[in-house]
């Protein structure tokens, strides 16, 4: 990984895929000592909210679901820093503006939105497809904690 500051981009959507994403990054940031930003994005009027019951505030129903997502998936001590970041936008694109001066790019390979059958979904596709940093594609049932 380049440059003196270190950082790991992991898509997030609250999917199995997207954590298992986060956990990945996590554990590869422990052992680089990187630091990881959570990326998650929306989109209003929203079609999928992460928390029943948030009409009014679809952006405020994200922001909670994504820092919950991020206690649960960072569970272990000690962890490296984790940032929440929240974007407005198609997911593609703001994963992919956010991995724009990243070392490294992780994202599950089917997210909510694909066909259960699909090899790798849409969003990550576009990622691997564009963006300036490596990217890992998890597959599904690979939930380790960061490679050598």
């Amino acid at each position: 990984m380049a440059g003196s500051t270190r950082r790991i981009v992991a898509g997030v959507d609250g999917s199995a895929p997207s954590k298992a994403a986060l956990g990945w990054a996590i554990g590869q940031a422990r052992l680089t000592g990187a630091s990881v930003d959570a990326v998650m994005a929306w989109l209003p009027p929203a079609i999928y909210a992460p928390v029943a019951g948030c009409d009014a505030d679809v952006e405020g129903c994200y922001r909670k679901a994504l820092g919950d997502l991020i206690t649960e998936v960072a569970s272990l001590e000690p962890h490296p820093p984790v940032q929440p970041v929240l974007g407005e936008g198609h997911p593609a694109e703001v994963l992919l503006d956010a991995a724009r001066d990243a070392d490294l790019l992780v994202v599950g390979s089917r997210g909510r939105g694909g066909f259960a059958s699909a090899v790798i979904g849409s969003v990550s596709l576009q990622c691997v497809l564009h963006a300036r940093c490596p990217v890992l594609v998890l597959r599904d049932g690979h939930e380790g904690q960061g490679r050598d």
